[in-house]
């Protein structure tokens, strides 16, 4: 039986209609109509549809004439939000008010659910509801996103009287509470983009609700609707609230976005706002975009899109800015609350603007721009909206600015100033007046690398990282303490702006991005001294992250080596620091505090190696004084007295205590981290069990490191009984929803071998409760006993979009580097691979196939991207030698990687 036949005569119509309609819009819509002739149409296709099943339900709830007159007398259909607006997307949701006199009166109740359920029938997304006026305009005034669709309503059907009330009373009651409301819609809509990416920028922009998309276009409505009364964009022009340049962003990112909307609803045949990468690619090829040789196809065609959406971004932005109600501060001019700088600023209680006077010289100066912008970094002001207008209109069409040696400083100057920088230097960058200053800025400008190791455009991820940058001068970390110490502060953050110009050319970007540095170094008068540590913190700025995320930071060659390639504490303190905010403005929570720990434990190693202070006694010290707490706190289980004493009659005599001499020699083997205070008390756990461990005896522990946000699971056992275990270890976390950070393989007297991972819990935001950690452990020393392991269950990661992911697109390839030099006793297996569920159990059950022993591990997870580092030797722990076998394990770990990612 066919589903129709489960529906009314309407609906079936209905559904007919509907698919029918869509078809010739769809049609229209390929021939190149514009987005808003399709939505329209659209729209009015939805209203027919609508009014039919209406008529259906009323006929089927009314028995006469009379009582039909009735009830559409007391009674009005209102589209709202998108639908109401008339630019809904093909396939969006209907958002439908029945409006009546009063929820009692007889009738409606029954019009509703029938109404509601033919509108589901037919099978359309449907946000009905059923209020009186007073209902409506009370939840309105306290819910921003209820207020922002009822805005857009219109009259359908029904009682024009009782809509034509509704929508007066509501505008009037906005108008009056228009300060209280403005703060509730502003906040809502700075929460709606946090949740889909603060920035423009970002890797997969959601066309209707990212920053600069559909929805700052609506937001310039709510807020002309509530500030002045009037939400269209043609009659806010019209009363000169908005300028030509704004009125004319609008339209054609209005115009735009809704073609590029409907094409990838009409494509997906549902709805779908997310750029993802396989709709970038088949869009760029759709629009015309050819790669070139210094860029594809979609980072060409996300360029655009990204052009379009920041000037979108930024014309909100303003609109909102200038119609904030003005607070009594920013009316003040009286003599006392206001200061003249220079002749020329004027410095109130929270902004800095040019004297009226003056404007006209100021903005078109770029010396006077960036004096202002300094000052409003040093007073920690706010350029006030008129002065920072004007600028922005000249300088935007102003074709030639010439950098002269004045500009020049007065640009270092500012970059000296960490206060309000980010802003300031996004500022510069929306006028074109940084790639003025760096001409190199040009080419980065919305330049997304298609891989997804960033989150965000070129552009955008250096200003990010000149934010995180300022903003470590907060924390009273070893890394904010750096920071604040720096003496030379501008020619870090302009470190951070250059760091990444490379991309995007052919050859090495660091290389690429080394000659950048000379150049504008050149271009900005810089000193000889400081031109040679800016190109070579561009030049190395991955190197502090490749050492400590790659290299064991215990082997003191590892630290003796960096320190000779860095030379001096002021390039180290900088690339401590530049390391930091550049995985910092990677992507959300890839700086985690683990990864800090490691980049900090590398910085304060080198740091005492470059100061010239001997590290040897100091750390050979510093170890004995632990080693003796150690022993103290084992004294309560195990007799540890360095002496024994035997008495013989008269005699007695003393000798070495063997206990206290078998403490020691399992001491003697602990890295330096598991010997410093807060970790001795676990320590000693550990030390006391591992000591008591027989044959086929194994022991786990589950810690919880609240500071790091990491657990920390530890195996105790003899080696024997861990042999060929490595591998199901790891496929038992990960199965289990963790993310291994890092494996610690400590190898002990007497046969035992103590193993610890470090591991983020995927499944808890916080700590994970006892009963997993228990049932984790119960599920370790399964995979241990079990005398043949089988392959474990990794679970399915169900994902909402049906979008082609960087690894099935696979833009950059799978690599394996061996090397032999590095470590002295071990070989170093580096993966580089693209992220997949039960990736690093492959990895690890392949080098134990290939006969390898693991001695370390050191997992690195960036977005989606592992970077996983291996210290391996052969079943006699000798370093791998022989170069055929080095090329199986090379070929054999790629060809496991391969069959992974598809």
């Amino acid at each position: 039986m066919s589903s129709a036949h489960c529906f009314n005569k309407a609906v079936n119509q209905a559904r007919e209609d509907l698919a029918a309609r869509r078809k010739r819009l769809k049609s229209q819509h390929d021939k190149g109509s514009p987005g808003i002739q399709v939505c329209a149409g659209l729209a009015d296709m939805l209203d027919g549809i609508i009014l039919d099943l209406y008529q259906a339900a009323l006929d089927s709830v009314t028995s006469s004439d009379a009582e039909r007159e009735i009830l559409e007398h007391n009674i009005a259909l209102v589209p709202h939000g998108g639908y109401g607006r008339q630019d809904v997307a093909p396939y969006s949701d209907v958002d439908l008010m029945l409006l009546c006199t009063s929820a009692s009166q007889p009738g409606v109740t029954k019009l509703a659910r029938a109404l509601s359920q033919n509108i589901y029938d037919v099978g359309l997304t449907l946000g009905f509801s059923t209020r009186t006026n007073k209902e409506a305009i009370s939840l309105a005034l306290q819910d921003p996103k209820i207020f922002t669709s009822l805005i857009e309503s219109r009259f359908l059907h029904g009682s024009v009287q009782l809509f034509t009330n509704f929508f007066s009373r509501f505008k009037t009651r906005s108008r009056r509470k228009w300060k209280s409301v403005l703060q509730l819609v502003a906040q809502a809509r700075r929460d709606e983009r946090a949740t889909v990416g603060a920035a423009v920028h970002v890797l997969k922009p959601n066309v209707k609700r990212s920053p600069g998309s559909l929805r700052d276009l609506q937001y310039v409505r709510w807020l002309g609707f509530l500030v002045h009364g009037e939400q269209e964009p043609q009659e806010l022009y019209r009363r000169n609230i908005l300028s030509k340049a704004d009125y004319k962003i609008i339209r054609s990112g209005r115009d735009y976005l809704l073609q590029l909307r409907n094409e990838m609803h009409f494509h997906a045949g549902k709805a779908q706002d997310v750029l993802n990468p396989n709709e970038q690619m088949r869009l760029a090829t759709l629009n015309g975009f050819e790669d070139q040789d210094d860029r594809l196809a979609v980072e060409q065609f996300m360029q655009h899109y990204f052009n379009c959406t920041s000037q979108v971004r930024y014309t909100a932005k303003h609109f909102y800015a200038s119609s904030k109600p003005r607070g009594w501060r920013t009316r003040l001019a009286f003599p006392g609350f206001v200061r003249i700088l220079h002749g020329k600023f004027r410095l109130g209680p929270s902004n800095i603007g040019a004297v009226p006077k003056h404007l006209d010289q100021i903005k078109t100066n770029l010396e006077d721009v960036l004096q202002l912008m300094e000052l409003a970094s040093h007073y920690n002001r706010r350029i006030d909206h008129a002065t920072w207008t004007a600028i922005r209109n000249t300088m935007i069409s102003s074709k030639e600015i010439e950098l002269s040696q004045p500009v020049a400083a007065q640009f270092m100057a500012l970059l000296s100033k960490p206060v309000r920088l980010g802003d300031q230097l996004r500022r510069l960058h929306r006028m074109r007046v940084l790639e003025k200053c760096i001409p190199a800025f040009h080419h980065a400008r919305c330049l997304l690398q298609f891989n997804e190791y960033h989150k965000y455009t070129v552009d955008e991820h250096s200003l990010q990282a000149v934010e995180f940058a300022t903003a470590f001068a907060q924390e009273t970390s070893t890394l904010g303490k750096t920071y604040s110490g720096l003496t030379n502060k501008g020619l870090m953050h302009l470190t951070l702006l250059l760091h990444d110009l490379g991309k995007g050319f052919p050859g090495d970007h660091s290389e690429v991005g080394e000659t950048i540095a000379r150049e504008t170094a050149k271009r900005l008068g810089l000193s000889k001294h400081d031109t040679e540590v800016l190109a070579w913190l561009v030049l190395k700025h991955l190197r502090m992250a490749h050492t400590a995320f790659r290299h064991d930071l215990q082997d003191e060659n590892v630290i003796v080596r960096f320190a000779a390639e860095v030379g001096s504490v002021e390039k180290l303190n900088m690339l401590f620091i530049m390391t930091c905010a550049d995985l910092a403005a990677v992507g959300p929570n890839v700086l985690n505090q683990w990864k800090q720990d490691l980049i900090t434990e590398l910085f304060q190693k080198t740091k005492q190696q470059l100061s010239g202070k001997s590290t040897g006694k100091y750390a050979q010290d510093w170890i004995t004084l632990q080693s003796e707490k150690l022993l103290a706190q084992l004294s309560s289980t195990l007799d540890t007295s360095k002496e024994s004493v035997t008495v013989s009659g008269a005699n007695k005599s003393t000798e070495p205590n063997k206990s206290y001499q078998a403490c020691q020699n399992y001491i003697d083997m602990l890295p330096p981290a598991m010997l410093v205070n807060k970790q001795l008390s676990a320590t000693a756990e550990y030390l006391q069990a591992v000591m008591q461990i027989e044959d086929d005896q194994i022991k786990t522990w589950a810690r919880f490191h609240p500071q790091q946000n990491v657990v920390e699971y530890a195996i105790a056992a003899k080696a024997d009984s861990l042999a060929g275990c490595f591998h199901r270890i790891t496929g038992v976390l990960s199965s289990q929803q963790n993310s291994i950070l890092s494996v610690e393989i400590i190898e002990l007297p007497n046969g035992h071998v103590l193993d610890r991972f470090f591991v983020t819990d995927l499944a808890s935001n916080q700590e994970p409760p006892v009963h997993r950690l228990d049932d984790i452990q119960e599920k370790i020393n399964r995979s241990i006993q079990e005398q043949k392991a089988s392959k474990p269950s990794f679970p399915t990661v169900w994902s909402g979009t049906s979008e082609t992911t960087a690894a099935e697109l696979n833009p950059l390839p799978t690599k394996v580097n061996l090397d032999n030099v590095t470590a002295e006793k071990y070989t170093i297996v580096t993966v580089f691979a693209y992220d997949r569920i039960g990736l690093l159990y492959k990895i690890t059950k392949a080098l134990y196939d290939l006969k390898c022993e693991i001695h370390l591990a050191k997992i690195g997870t960036y977005i989606d991207q592992v970077v996983d580092v291996f210290y391996v030797t052969d079943r006699e722990n000798n370093k791998i030698d022989s170069k055929e076998r080095l090329d199986n394990i090379r070929e054999t770990l790629l060809a496991k990687i391969e069959r992974t990612n598809k």
